[in-house]
């Protein structure tokens, strides 16, 4: 047998997607392909998770959280230059 040349893609359980505009800004979580709420903190982030079940051990494994449009640390949108 061989094994398959592709890469492994993960899907990790929690999303976190984009800055969104608000006051103040968020981002968007996604739990299992399903939006469940909005995060303004790294903390919402592992709360939401917990509500579901899941510990994130670590917020950088991409493995547990993929990151969207920034890391663990973008809660801001970033301005466009003229």
């Amino acid at each position: 047998m061989t094994e398959i040349a592709s890469p492994h893609i993960s899907h990790p359980r929690v999303m976190v997607l984009g800055v969104q505009p608000g006051t103040p800004p968020f981002r968007i979580v996604e739990i299992d392909g399903q939006v469940v709420g909005e995060a303004r903190t790294l903390t919402d982030v592992l709360l939401a998770a917990a509500a579901y079940g899941i510990t994130v051990h670590d917020a950088d494994d991409p493995e547990q959280v993929r990151w969207v449009g920034g890391d663990k640390l973008t809660w801001r949108l970033h301005q466009k230059m003229r």
